[in-house]
């Protein structure tokens, strides 16, 4: 995959947090990554920005009115088509070791404390946006080699098909068959790196 990904390809990062200063200051540190960052202001806002769309990584504020960062997590991790993305839990707090335990046991990838190390933060995140990305390679891949498989198959019954009628006065479009059968193999094998 070439390293600028299309428009549909691009790993949208969701931004969570109460706090305006704190939205602004996360957009500053990731800017730079080119990604598109959607900013939610509350947990409620974020399960709504996640049924919209997909995404490679939350940052996920702990400390928030309403619904906090943990029941946003834990509502998360319950959805079929959430369930995979990986949340960095973000708090101002670091002397309550329970948080951080909280933290992992809702499902967080990862936890830092407020202020964090922006270059530690962009580590991170660049990460989650790699797996991301490897994610939709295979994805791809995937739907390709299951068309592929679709292919043989129909072709193979088509074949098996004819043979069942004992018609065979077309034994060189048999042949033929069978060759494209045999060249779709090896494109798949090339595919696979096999």
């Amino acid at each position: 995959m070439s390293t600028q990904a299309t428009v549909s390809e691009r790993a949208s990062i969701l931004l969570v947090d109460d706090m305006e200063d704190n939205l602004v200051a996360l957009e500053a540190v990731l800017g730079s990554l080119n990604e598109p960052l959607v900013r939610a202001r509350s947990g409620e806002e974020a399960m709504k920005a996640l049924l919209r769309q997909r995404f490679a990584v939350i940052l996920l504020d702990v400390r928030m009115p309403g619904m906090d960062g943990f029941e946003t997590a834990s509502n998360i991790k319950r959805l079929d088509q959430t369930k995979d993305v990986p949340i960095i839990f973000l708090t101002g707090t670091d002397n309550d070791a329970g948080y951080a335990f909280r933290g992992y046991a809702t499902g967080a990838a990862d936890y830092l404390t407020k202020p964090f190390d922006p270059w530690v933060l962009r580590a991170k995140v660049t990460v989650f946006l790699e797996l991301h990305r490897k994610n939709q390679q295979l994805e791809h891949m995937l739907v390709r080699e299951q068309e592929h498989f679709d292919e043989l198959s129909q072709r193979l019954s088509a074949i098996e098909g004819r043979l069942a009628d004992n018609t065979l006065a077309d034994v060189a479009d048999l042949r033929r068959q069978l060759t494209h059968l045999e060249e779709l193999l090896v494109e798949m094998r090339r595919g696979r790196g096999a």
